[in-house]
């Protein structure tokens, strides 16, 4: 393709703008609004980078590995510019957040750089608006605590979104930023402690998403069972779920990004009794050893876990778990590891993700002694994912000849027919293919025939 010539006056006409959104599902609501904003500001939206004018993207900064990745991608976009085919490079998110000002001294090719904070600065960033000086360049990285001091609200509303997940199915987030301190985590450093969306603010983005389309909503947040405390919201987030079940018309609410000493009655009576909430909750564990779960400062005991785990299957019928566990936490020995392997073999989860330990400066954790070598955390990662593995291909292999409700997503990438079951959430999940194709947000009613590693094949159950 031949460079395009660059326009003589960027200002003449609002550019056309190619996005790339990497990190997590936050990060992804983050970027639909981003792309709201700049259509009303006139600009045209494309999907292929290489046509477009300017690039934006929004990077994810919570782990080196994703950080990597971003600082990969902002220097292929780097490269669109230097061979003309762009000509403005604007870095967002996370990442942005954590370390715009060493990224300005880093990549003096960038044109832009908005924090998490600043979302609302991005069309100006686009459209080539400088700072208060006059410079080409625009570093909006304000601090919660700037932006609270600048008299700007807690958490800014989502509304408005042009939404990058398929129509009939989107991400509602409740609440921004945490306040759990564990250890090892980056978050609270980057997006400030836990602050709720108003409850009207939630009902009214949620309604927004179902009037466009969307028969899932699927609830996040950096620690979605803090919601109201900051706002003496009584409710808490079983309160928020009932109001979402009675009144969103939404068929299906997932509930996401769980913390296990945030789950009370009142939120697992809203799991249990509200028709449109799915039978499933996400709740990252992180490990199971008493030592490891203090020095993550988790506040919770493995008694306490099983306790809870235990009246969560016996309250909720059905209910369909998943967690994630961190290996090579510093001070993990064999005998901790030894009791992760053994509580997952006996436990069962429905699913389950695995991380290896990153040290990230300014964390506690990277004080910690008893540093795990990296060839030991990944394989603790491995072998913690094989006994997984048994326990997931065992649950399939029971699963054939059960009737299953399945959401059809569409088609994948190799012309199969897929969908999820209640207890898939999207991208994290495992799918259902299924034997005949069916329209992309159809409820269909089918019977499990057989499966794929993960997956299970499904046909769909002729009516009566």
């Amino acid at each position: 393709m031949k460079p395009r010539s660059k326009p003589q006056n960027s200002n003449s006409s609002p550019p056309t703008v190619a996005l790339i959104s990497l990190g997590c599902p936050k990060n992804l609501v983050d970027s639909e609004k981003m792309l709201g904003q700049l259509a009303e500001a006139g600009c045209t939206i494309l999907a292929d980078v290489a046509e477009a004018e300017v690039i934006v993207v929004n990077t994810c900064g919570f782990l080196a590995a994703a950080r990597e990745e971003s600082l990969g991608v902002i220097r292929e976009a780097l490269a669109q510019k230097a061979a003309g085919r762009a000509r403005r490079i604007v870095v967002a998110g996370c990442l942005a957040q954590r370390d715009g000002a060493k990224l300005a001294r880093k990549l003096p090719g960038v044109d832009a750089i908005v924090g998490i904070n600043n979302r609302d600065d991005l069309a100006r960033a686009v459209l080539g608006g400088g700072d208060e000086n006059g410079e080409k360049s625009l570093i909006a990285v304000q601090s919660y605590a700037q932006r609270r001091r600048s008299g700007a609200p807690a958490i800014g509303q989502d509304t408005g979104r042009l939404r990058l997940t398929p129509r009939h199915t989107a991400y509602l987030r409740i609440g921004e930023g945490c306040s759990q301190g564990c250890t090892f985590c980056t978050i609270p450093a980057i997006t400030g402690p836990f602050r709720s969306k108003p409850v009207q603010q939630v009902l009214a983005e949620a309604a927004e998403l179902v009037a466009d389309g969307a028969v899932e909503l699927n609830i996040i947040g950096q620690d979605t069972t803090s919601y109201g405390r900051d706002i003496n919201y009584r409710g808490g987030l079983g309160g928020l779920l009932r109001q979402l079940d009675k009144t969103s018309g939404a068929r299906w609410i997932r509930l996401m990004y769980a913390y296990p000493t945030g789950v009370d009655g009142g939120l697992i009576d809203a799991l249990a009794e509200c028709p449109h909430m799915v039978k499933y909750l996400d709740l990252p564990l992180q490990h199971i050893a008493d030592p490891i779960l203090k020095g993550m400062r988790r506040r919770i005991t493995r008694r306490a876990t099983e306790k809870l785990l235990e009246k969560l299957r016996r309250r909720i019928g059905n209910l369909h778990l998943r967690t994630t566990f961190i290996v090579g936490f510093p001070g993990e020995m064999e005998q901790d590891f030894a009791q992760l392997l053994e509580f997952v073999r006996a436990f069962r989860f429905d699913a389950l993700g695995v991380f290896e330990y990153s040290s990230e400066p300014g964390t506690p954790a990277s004080r910690l002694a008893g540093r795990v070598g990296r060839s030991t955390a990944r394989r603790r990662r491995e072998q913690l994912m094989l006994v997984q593995q048994e326990v997931a291909f065992a649950a399939n292999a029971a699963a054939v000849g059960k009737p299953l409700r399945v959401l059809v997503d569409g088609l994948d990438a190799h012309g199969r027919c897929i969908g999820r079951h209640a207890g898939q959430a999207p991208e994290v999940d495992s799918l259902c293919f299924l034997t005949a194709r069916r329209a992309a947000g159809k409820f269909i009613d089918t019977e499990v025939v057989g499966w794929q590693d993960y997956d299970l094949v499904v046909r769909p159950r002729k009516k009566a």
